[in-house]
C-alpha cells in the first residue's frame, strides 16, 4: 500500500492514491467491526451495543497501530468488539459466526466495489456522448475508478488477512468450530506459541506469497463472474 509508494518515490498520482486510501481504510475497518457486533446482537449478545460499538463512528472502532499498518502495508486491525459467548445458545458456533461476519462483510464490500469499478468503465465507454469524452472527464472517471479499485483490493486483503486460522484473527474462531473436540484443548494449550510463530511469519514476509495467491484467486473469481455480464 502506501509504504510501497513511499519507497519508490511519490508522484502526483501516488499522492492522489494516498488521499483516496484514507477514507477507504476508515470505512472498511468500521464496517468490519460493526459486522462482528451486529452478528453478536442477532445471536443474542447485546454486549457490543451496550459498549457503543454498533455505530459508524470510526473513533469507537479504530486502533491507532492497526489503522497505520493498514494504510502503510495493506494489513491491519481495529479494536476487538467485546463479545460474551454466554449469551449464545451454542457458544462455539456463535463465536464462529461472529468471527466470520467481519471478513464476509469485507468480501461483500470488495465485490460491490469491483462491480462499481467495472460500471465506471462501461459508463465512460458506452454511455457518455462523444462531446463529453475529453481529458477532463477521463481524469474524473480515472479517479472514480481508482477509488473503487482501492476499495476492492483493500477489502479483499482485510478479509484474507483476518481469515488466518490462528488467534487473534477471526479465522481462529471458525477453525476452532470446525476442529473436533478431541483436538480442541490440545491446540488451545499451544495457542500462544502458534500465535507468536504466525506473527513472525507475517512480519518476515514468509506468508506474503500464499496470502497473495488467495487474494489473486478472489480477484480472478470476480473477473470470471463479471465476465459473464455484457459490457462489464
Amino acid at each position: 500500500m502506501i509504504f510501497d509508494l513511499l519507497r519508490n518515490g511519490v508522484t502526483a498520482d501516488d499522492f492522489l492514491w494516498i488521499l483516496l486510501t484514507f477514507p477507504v481504510v476508515l470505512i472498511s475497518l468500521v464496517i468490519h467491526e460493526l459486522a462482528h457486533g451486529w452478528m453478536a446482537k442477532k445471536l443474542g449478545d447485546p454486549t457490543a451495543e451496550y459498549m457503543g460499538r454498533l455505530t459508524f463512528n470510526p473513533l469507537s472502532h479504530l486502533d491507532p497501530m492497526g489503522t497505520v499498518s493498514m494504510l502503510l502495508f495493506g494489513i491491519g486491525w481495529a479494536k476487538p468488539v467485546p463479545i460474551d459467548p454466554r449469551y449464545f445458545k451454542n457458544p462455539k458456533k456463535g463465536m464462529a459466526l461472529v468471527g466470520l461476519a467481519g471478513p464476509v462483510s469485507n468480501l461483500i464490500i470488495a465485490f460491490t466495489a469491483s462491480l462499481l469499478r467495472r460500471a465506471t468503465i462501461a459508463i465512460y465507454a458506452y454511455a457518455l456522448p462523444p462531446s463529453a469524452i475529453n481529458p477532463t472527464s477521463l481524469k474524473a472517471f480515472s479517479i472514480i475508478y481508482a477509488f473503487f479499485y482501492i476499495f476492492e483490493i483493500l477489502n479483499i486483503s482485510l478479509a484474507v488477512f483476518n481469515l488466518i486460522p490462528v488467534p487473534p484473527f477471526d479465522g481462529s474462531r471458525v477453525f476452532y468450530f470446525l476442529l473436533p473436540d478431541k483436538y480442541y484443548f490440545g491446540v488451545m494449550r499451544y495457542e500462544r506459541q502458534i500465535m507468536m510463530i504466525t506473527m513472525v511469519l507475517l512480519f518476515t514476509g514468509i506468508l506474503d506469497y500464499p496470502l497473495d495467491l488467495i487474494r489473486g484467486g478472489i480477484m480472478n473469481l470476480f473477473d470470471f463472474i463479471f465476465g459473464l455480464v455484457p459490457y462489464l
